[in-house]
């Protein structure tokens, strides 16, 4: 499914957080966002998950206006994965990723084995299966992290935002969640920090200044200069002697 921004705009207390952005993503792509802190990548992917509407701009979804859609049938399209999602409901960690199913259900299709089988298989996804009947506040926050991904998969989505995703896990758990969104037939919108985490997504786009100013596959956008203008590093290109991916190696550029 096609996800598109046009001339995307927002500003809070007149400051510009989102500056003229537009973005298309292509059905089935893996799109990464990178940036400095502060350059617009949440934001960004808040107006792209129906969470804000810009003052000037639109986002499309297959072509048609996401804001003549109800809200209930962006969530039956759309999942989104923030950085931070608390609640202060005593629920177990089953009942926080079935919520995921909400868009789905009503009064003529309540809750069915189908949807039992969905959670299940979204908690197993995610390595979380065996602490299905755990209290959500005794989780660590790498846990949390992965309910939260879960929550998401539970929606079955055709479109997946996530907000720096690898926040707080392990890096077995990093490279487990990123090999399993680049196994999803759907399209990816990513927030990352990690700029080698970023190689692997078809296409990238450089947030800075809440503007979007450079996009394309990462080979390409991922030069010396970029890192040196954007990130105020310097870069040594090196390749993997396992499998010959490049890979890069930072120091200041101060």
């Amino acid at each position: 499914m096609r996800l598109a921004a046009e001339r995307i705009d927002w500003s809070v207390h007149g400051h510009k957080l989102l500056n003229d952005v537009s973005l298309r993503v292509a059905p089935g792509e893996t799109f990464g966002l990178i940036g400095p802190n502060g350059s617009g990548k949440t934001t960004l992917l808040r107006v792209l998950a129906g969470l804000r509407k810009p003052r000037t701009g639109r986002v499309l979804v297959n072509d048609a206006s996401m804001y003549a859609m109800r809200q209930r049938d962006i969530a039956r399209i759309i999942a989104f994965v923030e950085q931070q999602a608390e609640t202060l409901d005593r629920i177990v960690v089953r009942e926080a990723v079935a919520l995921g199913r909400t868009p789905f259900l009503s009064a003529l299709q309540p809750w069915s084995e189908q949807d039992d089988a969905i959670v299940a298989q979204a908690l197993a996804n995610v390595g979380m299966a065996h602490l299905a009947d755990r209290l959500w506040h005794t989780l660590s926050g790498g846990e949390r992290q992965r309910v939260h991904i879960a929550r998401a998969l539970a929606q079955q989505p055709r479109i997946l935002l996530l907000d720096e995703p690898t926040n707080h896990l392990d890096i077995r758990h990093q490279l487990s969640i990123l090999s399993l969104v680049r196994q999803l037939s759907v399209t990816v919108v990513i927030a990352l920090h990690d700029l080698n985490q970023a190689m692997e997504c078809d296409r990238i786009g450089v947030m800075d200044g809440g503007r979007l100013v450079d996009v394309g596959p990462p080979s390409q956008v991922l030069t010396a200069e970029r890192l040196r203008h954007t990130f105020g590093v310097h870069a040594d290109f090196l390749d993997d002697p396992v499998d010959h991916r490049r890979i890069m190696r930072f120091r200041s550029a101060l």
